[in-house]
């Protein structure tokens, strides 16, 4: 190994050790292990400590070809060491503002979401709901007129019917209140089915 690539290798490695103080950080920033149960935080540790030694084995496949050294360790250390003691407390204030700044921007796309795609569609529906309940009401006003207009059409006729039913025979009668109770009762369960929708709409 060149003197060069021992150079830029130490740098790299002097880099990780920077990295890997940020990253476990910001992992135990978004952990929060005392509301995690002890399996999970023992699954996640393990998990992080994987996907940064492959970072760090990368980092240095591409430096030196992945030949491990000792001074190597001694560099990842002397990383971690300047990052504890010099730029830790810039990188968490800096972690929780893009923390913030992420919530906050967050937070105005849902409300973007709701006022331009949710609310319209809220309103246009209690709209058209209140159209077709004025609609209906409408519908059984015009119902009602209509009823009470062929009634007094009808007054008339019934006048007109009464005066022919007393004319008509005795022995004739009987079948037709037959005939015309079982026609009343047909329209006794119309005008029923009527005003139980009328009270349901009340």
């Amino acid at each position: 190994m060149s003197l060069t690539t021992q150079l830029a290798t130490m740098l790299a490695m002097i880099g990780m050790g920077s990295w890997l103080g940020a990253a476990l950080d910001t992992y135990n920033r978004f952990l929060q292990r005392q509301d995690r149960a002890h399996w999970i935080v023992f699954i996640n540790d393990i998990l992080f400590w994987i996907v940064q030694g492959l970072i760090i084995f990368y980092v240095l496949l591409l430096v030196n070809e992945g030949e491990l050294r000792f001074y190597i360790f001694l560099a990842i250390l002397c990383g971690y060491a300047a990052y504890q003691s010099l730029f830790r407390m810039i990188y968490l204030k800096v972690l929780e503002w893009a923390i913030w700044f992420a919530v906050r921007l967050y937070r105005f796309f849902v409300q973007l979401c709701y006022y331009s795609i949710v609310r319209p569609i809220q309103l246009l529906f209690q709209i058209l709901l209140a159209l077709s309940f004025f609609v209906w009401k409408l519908f059984f006003s015009f119902l009602r007129i209509l009823y009470q207009c062929v009634k007094i059409l009808l007054a008339p006729v019934r006048w007109i019917g009464l005066m022919i039913w007393r004319a008509i025979p005795k022995h004739w009668k009987q079948p037709l209140e037959k005939i015309f109770s079982y026609l009343a009762g047909i329209i006794r369960q119309v005008k029923n089915m009527k005003d139980s929708l009328i009270k349901r709409r009340k």
